[in-house]
């Protein structure tokens, strides 16, 4: 898959990545801000493309991540309003890298498998994760 297909956001990722700035602007978020809000937008792209790379959606449907249609492990649809990741650990973004990259360290019996992610790319990943209302 080429990264160039994904250089136009879906049309649900491109309307959000256009309201977060104003919603801040305007000071509708205020102290709840939510933890994507200062994403940039490559970042968020680059972690679409790596979910797609890293064949995610084996497991997980995620939107506008082609082929992401899995129903081994829950839907990602809305990520980014939970409370919880894997129904144990706090949804903020430093954890949420975190378990991309080393699930078992934070759920020891977890069946999500470690995949080789890098550090890096698991910010991007988490970044695109939690931009998903």
């Amino acid at each position: 898959m080429a990264l160039a297909s994904l250089d136009r956001p879906g049309p649900r990722t491109a309307l959000l990545l256009q309201l977060v700035p104003l919603a801040l602007a305007a000071g509708c978020i205020g102290d709840s801000r939510l933890p994507y809000a200062d994403a940039p937008r490559a970042q968020v792209l680059r972690g679409q493309a790596l979910l797609a790379h890293y064949q995610c959606g084996s497991c997980h449907a995620i939107p506008e991540v082609p082929a992401a249609r899995g129903t081994a492990g829950p839907a990602l649809a809305g990520f980014g309003r939970r409370s919880y990741i894997a129904g144990e650990v706090p949804n903020r973004p430093d954890t949420l890298a975190r378990w991309i990259a080393q699930p078992t360290a934070l759920v020891p019996d977890t069946l999500m498998p470690a995949m080789g992610v890098s550090a890096d790319e698991a910010r991007d990943m988490a970044a695109y994760l939690l931009a998903l209302e």
